[in-house]
């Protein structure tokens, strides 16, 4: 029996390939947190209004959720390499710009197509994985990007702080963008040199959906509009946007079946949603990122505006997070082949109790000695969210074939932007609604992380529910596909061989 090997490169050039998309990756996520602290630095240096600002920082969560799936289907369909490159290109490029930008306005408008270059390179690099590796290697793999997503996003605060405490406060908000100029160019010019160079489908009959593709961006924007400007849009009528959204994707999902049924290649594999894996996968990471992205945006808020600390203060208090969680999710990457989905009910199960922690250490040390008496829970939460996130999106996506990688990539990172947002809308109201309310800032810390505690135990119970169904019916695998010995998901794999 003659193998085939998928991966045409040396292992140490796979490895340092890895290192370009997780080096891009790691920018295009940090700059999800670390404009929030140099928003007033923007107030200050350039004049920016709160209607600006606020832009500044949903625009890009919009932008990036609107280009993840057309991005990764494009990227399916002529090529991951040109595509990564080419969006990180730009998204260097719009860096400059926001940084050089002269006004508000163009500071808005070039964040908008940062936002967009961001969602290009984020679905081709879970495609290159899925290309390049196969088995552990794949899981290790996704475990790294799992560490990058935890330290990104926790460390932007920090990383903004430092900037910002640094150059000072009228042009520091220009260094949040320009420091991405040096490691974007050093990436290009590595990506060039490293990226593998795959073989691009020889079906050149196969047409990009573009119709599916303002089906679902008019989906998408209606459902993320409401919610990354719930604090800015005020009253109920917003809400209306969501029926709107709820038909555009309905719409959506039967103009997709009827791309398959004449045979065309849609722009979403609607296959990939009869993968128990992918679909239970793609609703844990919806839930558990509504409430693990909020945690950053109340907490450093209530350090900040109630309890006194600095921007790079702030920062530095969820350091504690963002250390546990790269290593989290780098033995989670290890670990998931063996364990599979119960190092996910694990994980989640300590980011609901290092959440817990802090609601009680909030409570218990009042005062500016509250960020070191929530250090220990941070810890535990952020251990936990390590092993969630890799494992879960080793789990989701390791059924999917190698050719709809970047789709099914798109689809399950759209799903996280659309829970941030949504757990930032949810979480933010109960905060804001009792601070202002009530005038006890504690309460509504408290009130915002129990909110956030209650989203990821959604996910737990579907954690579990899914854990309980594999092992009592497992998945089919199918013809030529690996399945693993050893336990519900993990294990020495052999290779499927198609029935007679």
């Amino acid at each position: 029996m003659t193998t085939v090997q998928a991966v045409p490169t040396p292992d140490d050039r796979r490895w340092k390939a890895l290192a370009v998309c997780l080096t891009a990756g790691f920018i295009s996520l940090l700059d999800t947190s670390i404009v929030n602290v140099a928003l007033p630095s923007m107030e200050h240096g350039l004049g920016a209004s709160e209607a600006a600002q606020s832009w500044v920082v949903s625009g890009y969560a919009l932008t990036f959720g609107l280009a993840l799936v057309p991005a990764g289907r494009l990227g399916d369909m002529r090529g991951r390499r040109q595509a990564f490159l080419f969006g990180l290109a730009l998204f260097t490029l719009a860096s400059a710009a926001c940084g050089l930008a002269p006004g508000p306005s163009w500071l808005v408008v070039f964040r908008l197509i940062q936002g967009t270059a961001a969602g290009m390179v984020a679905p081709q690099t879970s495609g290159l994985i899925q290309q390049m590796f196969q088995g552990s290697e794949r899981a290790r793999a996704f475990g790294l990007l799992g560490s990058v997503i935890g330290v990104s996003t926790a460390v932007g605060p920090l990383a903004g702080g430092l900037l910002i405490d640094a150059v000072g406060t009228v042009d520091g908000w220009r260094w949040v963008f320009f420091v991405n100029l040096p490691i974007g160019v050093a990436a290009f010019t590595a990506g060039l040199r490293l990226l593998p160079r795959f073989p691009v489908p020889a079906d050149k009959r196969e047409t990009f959906d573009l119709f599916g593709v303002l089906l679902l961006g008019s989906g998408v924007l209606a459902l993320m509009l409401p919610l990354v400007q719930e604090q800015q849009w005020t009253g109920r009528l917003k809400w209306a946007m969501l029926p709107v959204a709820a038909l555009l994707l309905a719409a959506f999902w039967a103009w997709e079946r009827h791309q398959g049924r004449r045979g065309r290649a849609p722009l979403v594999d609607l296959e990939l949603f009869s993968l128990r894996s992918f679909t239970l996968g793609a609703l844990i990471s919806l839930t558990y990122f509504a409430g693990f992205t909020t945690v950053f945006f109340v907490y450093t808020l209530f350090l900040q505006n109630t309890v006194g600390y600095s921007a790079l203060a702030a920062g530095l208090t969820v350091l504690p997070f963002a250390a546990a969680s790269a290593v989290g999710a780098a033995v989670g990457g290890r670990l998931v082949v063996r364990f599979g989905r119960r190092l996910v009910v694990v994980g989640l199960g300590g980011v609901a109790l290092g959440l817990l922690g802090v609601v009680a250490a909030v409570e218990l040390v009042p005062g500016r000695n509250v960020g070191w008496a929530t250090a220990l829970p941070l810890l535990i939460g952020g251990i936990g969210s390590g092993l969630t996130v890799s494992p879960n999106t080793t789990l989701t996506l390791t059924r999917v074939p190698v050719h709809r990688a970047g789709a099914a990539g798109g689809v399950l990172q759209t799903g996280q932007r659309v829970g941030s947002a949504a757990g930032i809308a949810v979480v933010g109201a109960v905060y804001f609604a009792h601070q202002d309310g009530h005038g006890y800032s504690v309460t509504a810390i408290q009130l915002g992380l129990l909110t956030a505690v209650g989203l990821i135990v959604i996910a737990l119970g579907l954690a579990v529910a899914d854990l309980r169904e594999r092992q009592a019916h497992p998945e089919p695998a199918r013809p030529g596909e690996r399945v693993r010995r050893g336990s519900a998901e993990g294990g020495a794999e052999e290779p499927v061989r198609p029935g007679p």
